[in-house]
């Protein structure tokens, strides 16, 4: 299978061949379903984290008599039912959300993903960016002319989550000149997986042949 090739200006220049591995696959909801959630479990952090009453401050001295007070019993200030007290069966820090993720099982969601956006005409091909210093003018020059071509208009519209721009080679003054665009994700080829994939309207891969070969390069664990 083919695919087109345009230059930063939007105009056609040639074609890609992609391999049926990577860029053919049918619909495996089920598969990308579970990578994305794995991948999206062994990233959380855990954050809310409450103190039991084995922790909060105080609670040394009993507040008072056990009997003649005519008030009720108590041994701790740091009991759950006291204002300032312990925190019973709150979210704790120490929970594990990480979820084993099979390596041939992410590269083969990633492809999934990736045939799929293929099929919606949702990926573009660009040979090359080429700028000597960083400069948002002419990212967004880029961006509009990428948005000309029919079908990807959303590029250069939409607010939010418009573009994944996947490099086959890092270039510092490219990746700051996108850098300030919040509806823009630029990241090198060899990184992109499931979650960055879906995450974004369009993929624009630069370098088509650099960047076709590491989507298709099998890698270590994920």
């Amino acid at each position: 299978m083919e695919s087109l090739v345009y230059n930063e200006q939007g105009k056609e220049t040639g074609k890609v061949a992609l391999p049926e591995a990577v860029f053919g696959l049918p619909k495996n909801d089920d598969l990308v379903h579970q990578v994305v959630v794995s991948m999206q479990s062994n990233a959380r952090t855990n954050v809310a984290h409450v103190k039991d009453r084995s922790e909060v401050r105080g609670g040394g001295k009993k507040p008072w008599k056990q009997k003649g007070t005519g008030r009720a019993r108590h041994g701790s200030r740091r009991s759950p039912i006291w204002i300032g007290g312990g925190v019973t069966h709150g979210p704790r820090n120490e929970k594990n959300f990480d979820k084993k993720i099979n390596r041939k099982m992410a590269r083969k969601a990633l492809h999934t993903v990736l045939s799929g956006k293929v099929k919606d005409a949702e990926v573009l091909f660009v040979d090359s960016f080429s700028t000597e210093e960083p400069k948002a003018a002419w990212a967004k020059g880029v961006l509009d002319a990428l948005g000309g071509v029919k079908g990807y208009e959303a590029i250069a519209n939409r607010k939010n989550n418009a573009v994944l721009i996947a490099v086959g080679e890092k270039n510092d003054a490219v990746f700051k000149s996108f850098g300030n665009f919040g509806n823009v994700a630029i990241m090198e080829a060899r990184n992109i997986n499931p979650v960055d994939a879906l995450s974004y309207k369009h993929i624009v891969f630069v370098g088509p042949d650099a960047c076709v070969a590491e989507v298709a390069r099998e890698k270590g664990n994920a």
